[in-house]
C-alpha cells in the first residue's frame, strides 16, 4: 500500500517511513514538513494511508484532514501527537482519522496501528466486491454494508469520550482490539492476539497493562458520573454493560472513603460490552 507522511520534525517522518518500509508490500511515495506543500501533492498521487502530524505551523492537522476528506474520501489518516487532549482528540475522530500514534514513537504501536488500518482497507474492498456481485439487491444481506462498520466505529469512539478516556494512551489499543471484534464478528476470548497483532508474549503483556489502565481511569470516571446523578439511564446502561454494577458500586465506595478497594476490571467485559453497545 502507499503511504505518505507529514510532520514538521524531519527526524519523525524518516523513523516512520523506516518502520511502514520494514513491510515490502509498503511504499511511501512522499513525505513532507510543509502541510501546505503535503496538501498540494496529496490531491495528485496514488496514496492509500496518510500519517499526519496534528500541531504543525502554517495548518494544523485536523484541518488539513478536514480538507483532504472533502475531495479524497476514501484516503485514511492516522494522526500523530504528543498531545492528549481528548477534544482536541475527538475533534480529530470527528474529521476523519482512524487512530492515533502518541510520541515519543514507539516502534509496536506503529506496527500495530498501521497493520489495522490496512486491514480495513482490505476488509472494505472485499465487502465492495460481494456487493458488486450480488448486484444492487442485496436487501438481504444488511450486514455486507461496508457503511457498518465506519458507523460501528464512531460509536465505540464516543462510547471512549464518554468515559473520558480518548487521551488515555490505552485508547488506540481498546479501538484496534474491538475493530477486530467488530470485522470478523467474535467475542474477545476469540482473538488470535499473535496471528492479528503479531505479538510475543511480552508486547503482549505492555499493550494490556496500557489497556487497563485507560479501562480503569474510565470506571472512576462514570463512577463519579453516577455520583453525581446516579438516575441517569444512560450512564447506568454504560456502567452496567462495560464494568458491572457490583464493581461501580464498590469504585463509588472507594471514592467515598467507605471501601479499602475499588471495583475490579474485566477485560472481557469491557470489550464484548463496548461492542454490543456500538453494534446497537
Amino acid at each position: 500500500m502507499n503511504f505518505y507522511i507529514i510532520d514538521d520534525d524531519l527526524a519523525v517522518t524518516m523513523i516512520l517511513q523506516r518502520i511502514v518500509e520494514e513491510d515490502m508490500i509498503n511504499q511511501v511515495v512522499g513525505t513532507s514538513v510543509s502541510p501546505k506543500i503535503a496538501l498540494n501533492e496529496l490531491m495528485l498521487l496514488n496514496v492509500d494511508i496518510v500519517l499526519v502530524d496534528l500541531l504543525m505551523p502554517e495548518l494544523n492537522g485536523i484541518a488539513l484532514v478536514e480538507a483532504l476528506c472533502k475531495v479524497k474520501p476514501e484516503l485514511k489518516f492516522i494522526m500523530i501527537s504528543q498531545v492528549r487532549d481528548s477534544e482536541l482528540r475527538e475533534d480529530a475522530y470527528k474529521a476523519g482519522i482512524e487512530f492515533f500514534i502518541d510520541k515519543p514513537i514507539n516502534i509496536i504501536e506503529v506496527r500495530t496501528i498501521v497493520n489495522r488500518v490496512k486491514q480495513s482497507i482490505l476488509m472494505e474492498q472485499k465487502l465492495k466486491k460481494i456487493q458488486n456481485l450480488l448486484g444492487a439487491s442485496s436487501n438481504g444481506y444488511p450486514n455486507l454494508n461496508s457503511n457498518h462498520f465506519s458507523e460501528t466505529k464512531q460509536k465505540v469512539r464516543s462510547i471512549l469520550a464518554f468515559l473520558g478516556i480518548t487521551s488515555e494512551a490505552g485508547s488506540a489499543d481498546i479501538l484496534n482490539i474491538s475493530q477486530v471484534m467488530i470485522e470478523q464478528n467474535i467475542s474477545f476470548n476469540f482473538i488470535n492476539f499473535d496471528k492479528q497483532f503479531a505479538l510475543d508474549s511480552h508486547e503482549k503483556k505492555i499493550i494490556f497493562q496500557r489497556v487497563r489502565r485507560a479501562i480503569k481511569k474510565g470506571m472512576v470516571n462514570i463512577a463519579n458520573l453516577c455520583q453525581d446523578d446516579f438516575e441517569n439511564e444512560l450512564t447506568i446502561e454504560c456502567a452496567n454493560t462495560l464494568y458491572g454494577y457490583k464493581n461501580i458500586h464498590k469504585e463509588i465506595l472507594f471514592l467515598e472513603g467507605k471501601s479499602s478497594t475499588g471495583g475490579k476490571v474485566s477485560l472481557k467485559q469491557f470489550f464484548d460490552g463496548l461492542v454490543m453497545q456500538a453494534n446497537n
